[in-house]
């Protein structure tokens, strides 16, 4: 089972391996609320509960009776293992690892990595554990990934200390979907992964790109925190750190709630005045509206600056990989971005591009660097370290 658990929100796939085979999936909503949502798909139904689900503990206990309910397993024994999404390792957490005492413990003391985040993961890990005492249960680490990057490459030009004492370093995020990408666009070249060399530009309402040699991350744009990289769709990306101060000071506001505005209310929701979801924004932009076309084109802009950066930090790009929400579906934006990398030797084909969801290569055939939309699959990610782990 494949779980990513939220503040108030839990989404799970059943998976059989080795073969990959999707059992069932779905999400529960609005934990601790009142009208919890609880919905699991029944032979490929959606079949869809409203109740009062006060806890992680009751969602969990909730989620694995409905699996016996509708027929879905006979019994708690069927399930093998449990991987859970985690956001956050720290330092010290360069692959997934069976989540015992210690590992749980190491991960309460970094919490203030990752307070939003890493809180509810483990409170969904604990309520697994409680629930299934026998299984193994394997964190699969979002930072994880990105453990190969060098020094020049994870540190800050800020005093020395600051990391040494601190922490404070690049760690990178959506490693588990730059992973699954790399392993997959080296099996669809029939490659050994440690003869990768690409670029993956993960593009959702969350983004991030990635530089990837020899099949490991030597760069990655998300920082400390997602909020650093290219804007998104309410976040920033990158600003010089002292607008903070400054709107702090203009505003007469904390800093924490200027912060706030730079995670949740910028990037495409800011500058367009009417939007974080990059469809509003197409449309809008096709009837006139500036705002909502400038969004679009600062984020392609800063895209097209790192992937150019990094085909240079790779030693010359195989391909570019489009992946997630906006990049499996936006052809907009994938051509916008394309064409600001001609320089480069990128030529996008009309036709090929003409796709949405689907593994596709997308630029010409006389294009220097080869360009695949490939559907990224988190959840297949974690399966596959959770059986290598069991």
């Amino acid at each position: 089972m494949a779980v990513n658990a939220g503040s108030s929100s839990l989404k799970f796939q059943l998976l059989e391996m080795p073969s990959e085979k999707l059992i069932t999936s779905g999400i529960v909503e609005r934990i601790g609320m009142s009208k919890s949502v609880f919905m699991i798909k029944v032979d490929g139904e959606k079949n869809e509960e409203i109740l009062d689900i006060p806890n992680h503990g009751d969602a969990v206990n909730l989620l694995l009776n409905k699996l016996i309910e509708h027929n879905i397993i006979s019994s708690f024994d069927e399930i093998a293992g449990v991987g859970h999404r985690v956001v956050h390792g720290g330092d010290q957490i360069s692959k997934s690892v069976v989540l015992d005492d210690a590992k749980i413990k190491y991960l309460e003391e970094i919490i203030d990595l990752a307070p939003l985040h890493l809180g509810p993961n483990l409170t969904g890990i604990k309520a697994f554990k409680e629930v299934l005492p026998n299984v193994n249960h394997v964190g699969v680490f979002d930072t994880a990934f990105h453990q190969t990057m060098p020094e020049e490459s994870y540190l800050y030009a800020v005093p020395y200390d600051w990391y040494t004492k601190y922490k404070v370093r690049k760690y990178g995020f959506h490693g588990t979907s730059h992973k699954y990408i790399t392993q997959r666009y080296a099996e669809m070249m029939n490659k050994d992964v440690k003869d990768v060399n690409i670029i993956i530009a993960h593009i959702g309402n969350g983004a991030s790109i990635c530089a990837v040699k020899n099949g490991r991350s030597i760069d990655t744009s998300m920082g400390f925190t997602p909020l650093e990289g290219i804007p998104m769709g309410t976040r920033s990306g990158n600003i010089d750190p002292a607008v903070v101060e400054y709107m702090a000071n203009v505003k007469k506001k904390p800093v924490k709630e200027i912060l706030n505005i730079l995670n949740k209310q910028s990037g495409y929701l800011g500058v367009s005045d009417i939007s974080s979801d990059s469809r509003d924004l197409v449309s809008a932009a096709e009837k006139g509206n500036h705002q909502a076309a400038l969004a679009i084109a600062i984020q392609s802009k800063r895209i097209a600056d790192y992937i150019a950066s990094y085909h240079n930090y790779v030693g010359g790009a195989e391909a570019i990989i489009f992946t997630a929400g906006i990049g499996e579906n936006a052809k907009p934006t994938r051509a916008d971005i394309g064409g600001r990398l001609e320089t480069i030797g990128v030529k996008i084909d009309e036709e090929r591009n003409d796709t949405r969801g689907v593994e596709q290569l997308i630029s010409t055939d006389d294009s220097k660097i080869a360009v695949y939309v490939i559907p990224t699959n988190e959840e297949v990610m974690i399966a596959r370290d959770t059986l290598a782990l069991l």
